[in-house]
């Protein structure tokens, strides 16, 4: 079984929320970075330990909050290295809207992984796009670089979407089982 780690960071509960369901799929452990954008050592060794990482943070703003780009940033000595060359990687993101410009997360997130010479895993679900579909289906949002979460506002953690969730836990799946094929 490959090894999988969830690194997040969450600023309200949500993206939690979203990190602990991917990690339920990938049967990986989840790594919090914290309201400084610290890591602590223990969790560094774990990143480098493991065969896939999967990236979360929310959109604010149209991109990862500072927290997170610090953490990202911080991840220049492992590029410096070449230490996570060839893992497997995927990211996720959640905001209060439909859109938000979520894809501009993904695709920081994506980037981050290929600078690191990383393999990136799309979500592999098709979208939930015709007139019956509702928030309960997998991949509602209709995303494909990455999974996309949206959570209102005015919502708490326990009002989740239902297919939201389950599409976390599917790509968490998707992400380890890229990791096993290729790392055995």
């Amino acid at each position: 079984m490959a090894k999988a780690i969830v690194v997040y960071f969450s600023g309200y509960g949500h993206t939690k929320r979203v990190a602990e369901a991917v990690a339920e799929g990938a049967g990986a452990d989840l790594i919090v970075v914290d309201s400084d954008g610290n890591v602590d050592d223990h969790g560094w060794a774990s990143l480098s330990n493991a065969d896939a990482i999967i990236l979360g943070a929310p959109t604010y703003m149209g991109s990862v909050p500072w927290q997170f780009k610090k953490f990202a940033d911080a991840t220049s000595k492992k590029w410096f290295t070449r230490e996570w060359q060839d893992k497997v990687f995927g990211g996720f993101t959640n905001s209060a809207s439909f859109n938000g410009d979520k894809q501009v997360t993904l695709i920081y997130l994506q980037t981050l992984a290929s600078q690191h010479g990383g393999v990136w895993v799309s979500l592999g679900l098709p979208p939930a796009n015709t007139k019956a579909a509702t928030r309960h289906d997998v991949n509602n949002l209709g995303g494909s670089v990455g999974l996309l979460v949206q959570s209102p506002a005015d919502a708490s953690v326990e009002e989740m979407a239902a297919g939201d969730l389950e599409t976390a836990k599917l790509y968490g799946a998707r992400v380890v089982d890229v990791a096993r094929r290729l790392h055995g």
